[in-house]
């Protein structure tokens, strides 16, 4: 361990890291702002749907600008490695908060580029090819050790292998779905799109797409075999981008599989970008090497150690809830379950007062069309909008109201069901971890992983 902690290679890995997530990011922020997707998804909304011990995290009005706009200023000076350490810990704050404004858009990319970004603000990506280097001569290193690359590509073979993992279930593989349900839909694309009608070429890609996910960081960590995991990744995230609207993810992990090549790769690739400068010869390091103070290493250990051993428990907690994840989805999100359910579901809210009478409540009057479709088949979010309900028609007038609901949920293609017992007031009910006794057990039996 000793030996390995002492290693060192070159530091251009980590700055191409930089460069192309902090474009990436900064493209994807403008993307998001210039589509009107703030005001629609942020500022238009009546009510959000907060994580659980995050119910502080909410959206600041008109001011809500000002933290994308903070995003984006971060994303610019990380990928120039200017005040790097403040920069980085801005970025990774100041999108964390954005993700967890509202339940309702989670992805699990985002969560991907949060930790991304927390990994590296303990990481000397600003070490060489960076303002900081150019401004102090004493951070220009040339070289820095060996984890702090090998940090990165752990954990993003942790995403693949858990994403693969996931994908062993009887949907997937035995059914297709949701693929069976999705790739029709684009049928119309050029040249290929009418092979989307075939029910082989959704098991195809069901197949694949498992395969993939379970041998991509094995080719990628092969100094033989990265140039094919490589193509894979760029062949696999152009078809995901191409198939669906999942914004700048696909380019973001293409981007950061370049990770995985040699540090020869890195420093030809900052020779190229260098030769835009040539006229400016100050972005060339020293021949020294980035050393961590002695007194930070043991935190820095134990940090990753923590860090490392929650990307292990939170893709497993679902274990510890009884019933089908798919149908409860307890346990669902942060374990990188990528695409593998369709839900449809219909929600119907009523509202009694003590005496028993009713109201009827239309959800489009509360919740713009994103929140209503993600509520409906999510029993937190369900729970949620019932508490939501209570308070509003509380502060209306309503003693004690008293909330129910008729919910269908439709799972991969199969004919809805009775997701939430309809006979149980869940105004009175309480978020918590515990598992909730009030969602009906699953119609459904998916076996697998």
């Amino acid at each position: 361990m000793n030996e390995y902690f002492n290693k060192t290679v070159s530091a251009a890995p980590l700055a191409i890291l930089r460069v192309v997530l902090g474009t990436l990011l900064l493209v994807g922020i403008i993307r998001f702002w210039m589509k009107g997707w703030i005001e629609e998804l942020y500022i238009k909304p009546m009510y959000f749907f907060s994580f659980y011990g995050f119910e502080f995290v909410k959206p600041l009005g008109n001011y809500t600008y000002i933290i994308f706009l903070i995003c984006a200023i971060a994303c610019l000076l990380v990928m120039l490695g200017l005040f790097y350490r403040v920069a980085i810990t801005t970025l990774f704050l100041s999108f964390t908060y954005i993700e967890l404004m509202d339940k309702s858009t989670y992805l699990n990319h985002y969560y991907f580029i949060s930790m991304v970004c927390l990994l590296m603000i303990f990481l000397p990506s600003h070490a060489t090819f960076s303002l900081d280097a150019k401004r102090d001569k004493t951070l220009a290193s040339k070289e820095v050790p060996r984890w702090s690359i090998d940090v990165i590509k752990l954990f993003v073979c942790m995403v693949y292998v858990f994403a693969g993992l996931a994908k062993i279930n009887s949907d997937w593989l035995l059914h297709a779905q949701p693929l069976r349900i999705w790739l029709p839909a684009k049928n119309d694309l050029p040249v290929i799109g009418f092979l989307f009608n075939k029910v082989w070429v959704a098991f195809a890609f069901c197949w694949i797409g498992c395969l993939y996910d379970l041998c991509v960081p094995f080719l990628l960590l092969n100094r033989k075999t990265r140039l094919v995991g490589f193509s894979a990744v760029v062949i696999f995230h152009t078809f995901t981008a191409i198939l669906f609207p999942i914004g700048m993810f696909p380019y973001i992990m293409i981007g950061i599989s370049l990770i995985f090549f040699s540090s020869e790769f890195h420093e030809q690739l900052i020779g190229k970008l260098k030769s835009l400068f040539e006229r400016d010869r100050s972005f060339e390091s020293s021949e020294k090497i980035y050393v961590y103070p002695q007194a930070a290493k043991p935190f820095l250990m134990g940090f990753f150690a923590i860090f490392f051993f929650i990307q292990v428990i939170l893709p497993m907690r679902y274990l510890l809830y009884p019933d089908e994840l798919f149908w409860t989805e307890e346990g669902y999100r942060f374990s990188w379950r990528v695409m593998l359910m369709e839900k449809a579901g219909y929600t119907e809210f009523v509202v009694k007062d003590e005496e028993g009478n009713k109201i009827n409540v239309n959800n489009k009057e509360f919740l713009i069309p994103l929140q209503e479709k993600m509520m409906a088949t999510q029993p937190d979010m369900i729970l949620q909008y019932a508490h939501m309900l209570r308070d509003h028609y509380l502060q209306h007038g309503i003693k004690e109201p008293q909330v129910y609901v008729d919910s269908y949920v439709a799972l991969n293609g199969r004919l809805g069901k009775l997701l939430i017992d309809p006979t149980v007031n869940l105004s009175k009910e309480t978020e918590s971890f515990r598992h909730k006794n009030w969602i009906l057990p699953s119609p459904h039996e998916i076996s697998g992983l």
